[in-house]
């Protein structure tokens, strides 16, 4: 926790949950990318932390963004950007919408698919596109689905489709996995970018991009390497597979951006045992949850640090849960969390590490629970 966070909470006089980021954590985090890895453009992921504070900071360091959304665009357009820094990374997106991100000026899109080149072809004529690859996510604590990308095999038919219809072929992509601790990951991916880079090649179409995607980590309850490795790491693989022919590349960090920017305050509400037995697991309560911003400790994905005003004491198995009626609002429970056994009703915790993915998942009102409030320093 950085010093300013400390004295805000120090000082902060509400009641309720609320996330402190510190925006020059997220500046350091940004100089770092562009250290590590110098050739490479980076498209800040406006869904880790879409907050204006946060996007304007980067804007003005000269990020691009990768948008999911119409809206996304026109936050990262409100921050500062130009449209030629804006990508539509969404490989599911309408046509209206495709047409609405043309007409404000962006010109490179995400496809995974034929019958999306054919939307793009439509409503966004003559832009650039590039084609999202399948990735196995070997390595990554929060592994990404099937839901985005083509097997590789089939990448180099979706590339030709957008060339036939007038579209730019501009290259490849993929995503190793969020919160990706292996710097080895983007190996196998970028051998798959380099074969569909020759076939097309072959076909009479030149590529010139990849996108490298996400899955740069944030520190949890483990270490995790630095920018610095992974940028040594993905070099190398882009010299391995490329040769001297090295692609236009550009990363698009989002957890890695601003994760470890900020800290949640919560409170403790409830303590409590279900039965009598010796052995039975203490039940501790916040007034934060799935619900209010800790959606990613689904299946126990992601393990928050939390720091209690009594570490130090004696620590025991605990389940973690949230305040709301829902019985799905159980953070930690497969594998109890160690806390003081001291711990009591009306403590306050410091959950670390909850900068990126938060806010955005906080639910409107759920139970009648208020977003997670958010202070930008």
């Amino acid at each position: 926790m950085t010093e300013r966070i400390r004295e805000f909470l120090r000082n902060r006089r509400e009641d309720g949950p609320c996330l402190v980021v510190d925006l020059d954590v997220v500046r350091d985090n940004y100089l770092a990318f562009t250290k590590s890895l110098p050739d490479t453009r980076v498209f800040y992921a406006v869904k880790a932390n879409p907050s204006p504070e946060v996007l304007s900071l980067l804007a003005g360091l000269g990020s691009c963004f990768d948008t999911a959304s119409v809206a996304e665009i026109e936050m990262g357009l409100a921050a500062g950007a130009t449209p030629d820094r804006i990508s539509f990374g969404n490989t599911i997106k309408k046509e209206r919408d495709i047409a609405r991100a043309y007409g404000m000026g962006v010109r490179l899109y995400a496809v995974d698919c034929l019958a999306e080149v054919e939307k793009v072809a439509r409503a966004a004529p003559g832009t650039k596109v590039f084609c999202r690859i399948l990735c196995d996510g070997v390595g990554a604590e929060w592994p990404l689905s099937r839901k985005f990308g083509c097997a590789p095999e089939m990448a180099a038919d979706v590339l030709e489709h957008a060339h036939r219809l007038g579209l730019e072929a501009y290259g490849v992509s993929f995503h190793v996995g969020s919160q990706q601790r292996n710097t080895g990951a983007w190996d196998q991916a970028l051998a798959s970018a380099a074969a569909i880079f020759r076939e097309c090649a072959e076909r009479g179409i030149t590529l010139s991009m990849v996108n490298l995607g996400g899955g740069f980590p944030t520190k949890y309850l483990r270490d995790v390497p630095a920018v610095e490795a992974y940028g040594a790491s993905i070099f190398q693989a882009l010299r391995r597979h490329f040769g001297n022919a090295l692609p236009e590349t550009i990363i698009e960090p989002g957890r890695g951006m601003v994760g470890n920017a900020g800290i949640i305050e919560a409170e403790v509400v409830l303590v409590s045992r279900k039965s009598d037995a010796p052995d039975e697991v203490r039940w501790v309560y916040l007034d934060i949850g799935k619900f209010g911003g800790l959606a990613e400790t689904m299946d126990e994905a992601i393990r928050y640090p939390i720091r209690t005003p009594r570490d130090g004491d004696i620590l025991v198995p605990s389940v973690l849960a949230g305040p709301t009626c829902d019985s799905a609002d159980v953070m930690y429970e497969k594998e109890p969390y160690l806390l003081p056994v001291s711990l009591e009703i009306g403590d306050k915790v410091l959950i670390e590490g909850t900068g990126a993915y938060t806010t955005t998942y906080s639910a409107v009102a759920f139970n009648g629970f208020p977003p997670l409030k958010a202070y930008h320093i």
